[in-house]
């Protein structure tokens, strides 16, 4: 006997017997019946076609199902399948192919088990994993120097999300005190990431170049990094919006009014978003999982990650201080910090421009603005708005 698409049923595995019961029906009368003979376990297992797979066609497909899984519970149903697939989906091939969103655990289902397999996969050598659980230990569990480390694996492999985190916790010190900063390490790490082509990377490289701060000033260096950062953002988006048909029109904007750069000592510049310190007024970017975590994981603690302590403004962070002050706050109202540069502009665009409004003193205790990047009070420092 054949299917539909050419292929034969096992005939000496199947065997059914004519077998003669006899029955009454309603009426009384006694009626055959064909009765299937149950096939022996033996038998039963000789047709199973999945048994026949090899081992390696298996772990291949898991593998490019893992990389391309949309949440947890998709894994988690074929590990629940049966006991081959449950044995061969924790390969070690498997889990280093594994896509972020496979172990984007939510903050609230954190357990010692997520932790464990979030740390079998980064043993696996998958870099997303590597930086999930670097993020999570550095920043949630307060394990300064396991985080580190983590990071430092998956940015030794050219992750650029993990570059760039290394690069902000070098601009800041964290972890440590304001002594343990080090500008040229985070700048080298910012320039390592903006050339893989991390946005943030490139938007913080530049201002870095433009205000001096870790490197030598150049800022037309700089300014060539924030247009190109712009313009990958604004690509990244586009090319997003186009797939989904949304329209785009209200991002391409001209304005007939120069934009003010934040820093005075600049000249002002056209009207154009894309040559403006923030860029084009697109959708914010889909946060990292580990970024999601972590303002999960705070939030729920009211968002205060400790006495003193405050979390960066940008909701798609998730950032918190290590030490007070550690963070810098806005030069208008104050009233908003962040950890980055690159938070800065993305929180501007989605809800700081229609809030900030200036203050005539925002400091709670007696300062002394000092020279140089702003630093008040020997640890605030000063990030300047539009």
């Amino acid at each position: 006997m054949r299917t539909r698409r050419g292929l034969c049923y096992p005939r000496g595995d199947v065997c059914v017997d004519k077998v003669v019961v006899k029955r009454r029906d309603f009426a009384g009368d006694i009626m055959p019946c064909r009765k299937r003979r149950k096939l022996l376990p033996e038998i039963s297992r000789k047709s199973d076609f999945f048994d026949a797979l090899p081992d390696d066609l298996v772990i291949s497909i898991l593998s490019k199902l893992s990389s391309t899984t949309g949440c947890p519970s998709d894994f988690i149903n074929v590990l629940i399948t049966c006991k081959r697939l449950n044995s061969l989906a924790v390969h070690s091939l498997v889990l280093a192919k594994a896509s972020p969103k496979m172990f984007a655990v939510k903050a609230k289902n954190w357990s010692e088990a997520a932790h464990k397999f979030l740390k079998t996969c980064a043993d696996a050598g998958n870099v997303e994993a590597c930086y999930t659980l670097g993020m999570i230990r550095f920043y949630c569990l307060q394990n300064r120097g396991s985080g580190a480390s983590f990071m430092a694996k998956a940015a030794i492999s050219s992750h650029a999300a993990a570059l760039y985190s290394l690069a902000v916790i070098q601009f800041n010190g964290s972890g440590g005190s304001k002594n343990d900063k080090d500008l040229r390490a985070g700048v080298a790490l910012c320039a390592r990431a903006a050339f893989l082509g991390h946005v943030d990377a490139l938007r913080e490289l530049g201002h870095c170049l433009q205000d001096g701060y870790g490197v030598r000033q150049n800022i037309a260096e700089g300014r060539r990094f924030l247009v190109q950062a712009n313009a990958r953002e604004l690509a990244a988006v586009l090319s997003s919006a186009a797939a989904s048909n949304t329209s785009t029109r209200s991002w391409l904007t001209w304005s007939p009014h120069p934009i003010p750069h934040p820093n005075h000592r600049h000249p002002t510049v056209p009207g154009c978003p894309l040559l403006s310190d923030f860029g084009c007024n697109v959708p914010a970017p889909e946060a990292h999982p580990a970024s999601r975590f972590l303002a999960e994981w705070f939030g729920a603690r009211d968002g205060i990650p400790g006495p003193g302590l405050r979390l960066c403004s940008h909701v798609g962070c998730g950032r918190p201080e290590t030490r007070k002050h550690e963070f810098r706050r806005c030069s208008v109202c104050g009233a908003v910090n962040y950890c980055s540069r690159a938070c800065q502009a993305l929180d501007w665009k989605l809800r700081h421009k229609a809030e900030c409004a200036p203050v005539e003193r925002w400091l709670d205790e007696e300062v002394d603005v000092g020279e140089g990047n702003g630093v008040v009070d020997g640890n605030d420092d000063v990030i300047a708005e539009s």
